[in-house]
Parts: structure tokens; sequence; C-alpha cells
């Protein structure tokens, strides 16, 4: 189940404050630093940055590849 688009418009990584996205039942990180992941539970993001993933490059850029285009 999607979340929000009301509440993905808010949300943003609880790490280094960036942008996030959902894709695939998680929550990604934007920030190349950062390069979290955060499981979605029950339809609602588990936002905690013990509960994370930090992914490899690889891994992010095929989750950014996944990212949303912008709306203009």
């Amino acid at each position: 189940m999607p979340i929000d688009p009301r509440l993905m418009e808010i949300l943003a990584c609880p790490a280094c404050k960036s942008p996030v996205f959902e894709s695939e039942s998680s929550i990604f990180c934007t920030n190349e630093a950062c390069r979290r992941r955060f499981d979605v539970a029950d339809g609602i993001p588990v936002m905690l940055i013990d509960e994370s993933a930090v992914l490899d490059r690889a891994e992010w850029e095929r989750a950014m590849a996944k990212r949303p285009a912008e709306p203009k």
C-alpha cells in the first residue's frame, strides 16, 4: 500500500534531513552521502535511524533510478 502523498511531502531523512521517496515498500534517502533505506511496516514508514539500512553505492543508484520525476 503506497504512503499517502501528503505524508511523503513532509517526510525527510532523520539522519541528514534530505528529501526521501517511496519505492518497493521502502523509503529511500536521496542524499548520496547518507544512502539510507527505511522499511514500511503495515503502511507506516519506520523512520528510525537505528532501524534503517545504509545501502552500498550500487544499491543506492538502483533505487535512485526508480525515483519518480519531480513535478514541474
